[in-house]
């Protein structure tokens, strides 16, 4: 097999996306459209990937530079063959050229290996649509060997009635496509210089062209619209949920899961309804996600349970957890075994130690917390003075009464309790009861203000 080179058409500026946005720069799944199709094609080892863009600028290039593509600019946008004709400059001749597109996310590796197998020459990815309304028709002479492809508008009425179409993708000897691309016209009702044509060509000169199709339709579907978007993001999802729940994850509901990265999970894994996954993900057996939950970069062992509507970012969660409902952990917070991480407790930069509880209405910043710690209602960390962050230690068994406020840096030591209701700004020691409150009174005779008349 001669090595592989791959050229991306990525070019086209999508006006029915009514968007700013270069069109293979919207998301599907939480990456770029070109981004699928860019990780399809490292996955074929390929000697070089150029992809072809055009509006928007350098957003394309700058949102891919990690790829290592080479990147060229097609300018103005004058067709398919004239794209295809600003990489060649990149590619060498002994090689053969895949062409594929960036607003065709869903293409899938195994189709384009069996394109590699097809044999020697010309071979076109084909399909057979109920409504090929658009595409371009895939001609056969008598004998069903492929003789042209004739576009929508260049069709005659019988051309018309085929239902076997272009996808656009193809795979072609280098040197013949540098060939036939220095033959294009333009000829035609668009005006433009159709990579197509050059099927035509390698029939006259005696070249073979074999077909292939993808297992999947969806594969090949391009993305000009949000609505295409959409449908194609819900074809994502039902696949992701297939692929989970043939791995034994329960699914409340496959058609309200969205997986926007990577989501391994253990076994006897239970994940309620729209519940939303992104970056790489890792659950451990037995876990539970409740409903409507959002979870990012993030790490979950085994026998947690995260109540519904809970926010997990770019943390680490222990074994047998209790996270929930309504509560967040922010980047680079920690939970040991056995933590609890109540209703409207926020969680950021902190470590919670095995078996500590903080659950209910509290802000735990910038903190290491030690073990059997339990933190009691609307308890906050003052970890910023305006303009520097600092960090509160809480020691192993420690009580923390409601509404504490601990101004770091301060270190509540071991065992120590502290009365509700206090602001502590110094260390406290271990195994003592630390408060800080005003002696309770009463003024006779007050009253409360009433609103002045206008």
């Amino acid at each position: 097999m001669s090595s592989l080179n791959i050229v991306i058409l990525a070019a086209g500026k999508g006006t029915r996306m009514y968007s700013d946005k270069p069109k293979v720069l919207h998301a599907l799944a939480g990456k770029p459209l070109v981004q699928h199709v860019l990780d399809c094609a490292t996955s074929l080892q390929p000697q070089q990937v150029c992809v072809v863009y055009g509006h928007g600028g350098e957003a394309v290039p700058q949102a891919m530079q990690q790829y290592g593509a080479k990147f060229v600019i097609q300018e103005p946008q004058l067709g398919t063959g004239h794209a295809v004709q600003q990489a060649m400059p990149h590619l060498e001749d002994g090689s053969s050229t895949l062409v594929l597109y960036g607003d065709v996310p869903l293409i899938q590796h195994s189709t384009l290996h069996q394109m590699q197998q097809a044999g020697k020459g010309l071979v076109l990815l084909t399909v057979n649509l109920d409504n090929p309304t658009g595409y371009g028709r895939i001609v056969r002479d008598p004998q069903g060997d492929v003789q042209s492809i004739v576009e929508q508008k260049d069709a005659n009425p019988e051309q018309l009635e085929i239902r076997e179409v272009n996808t656009g993708i193809m795979l072609v000897p280098t040197a013949k496509l540098r060939e036939w691309l220095g033959k294009l016209g333009n000829n035609n009702a668009q005006g433009e210089y159709y990579l197509t044509d050059i099927v035509a060509m390698a029939v006259q000169q005696g070249m073979t062209v074999h077909t292939v199709q993808p297992v999947h339709q969806w594969e090949v579907e391009g993305i000009n619209n949000k609505m295409q978007l959409a449908t194609l993001e819900r074809v994502w999802q039902q696949n992701q949920a297939s692929k989970l729940m043939a791995q034994g994850v329960t699914l409340a509901d496959p058609a309200r899961l969205d997986v926007r990265g990577e989501l391994v999970c253990g076994r006897d894994v239970e994940i309620d309804v729209g519940c939303i996954f992104e970056g790489k993900v890792t659950l451990g057996d037995h876990v539970k996600i409740g409903a409507y939950s959002v979870i990012r970069h993030a790490s979950i062992a085994h026998g947690t349970q995260i109540a519904p509507y809970s926010h997990i970012d770019s943390s680490e969660v222990g074994a047998n957890c209790h996270i929930g409902p309504y509560a967040r952990l922010r980047p680079g917070s920690k939970l040991h075994d056995d933590a609890h991480v109540g209703n409207f407790v926020e969680i950021k930069n902190s470590e919670i130690g095995k078996g500590s509880k903080a659950n209910h209405l509290s802000y735990i910043g910038d903190s290491t917390v030690g073990s059997r710690v339990n933190i009691g209602a609307g308890t906050i960390t003052c970890n910023y003075d305006g303009a520097n962050k600092f960090r509160t230690i809480i020691e192993d068994d420690v009580f923390i009464g409601s509404d504490t406020q601990l101004v770091a840096p301060v270190t509540v030591g071991k065992g120590a309790t502290i009365g509700a209701g206090s602001t502590i700004t110094r260390d406290t020691p271990a195994g003592e009861l630390t408060l800080s409150r005003s002696k309770q009174i009463t003024i006779a005779g007050w009253q409360r203000p009433v609103k002045g008349k206008k």
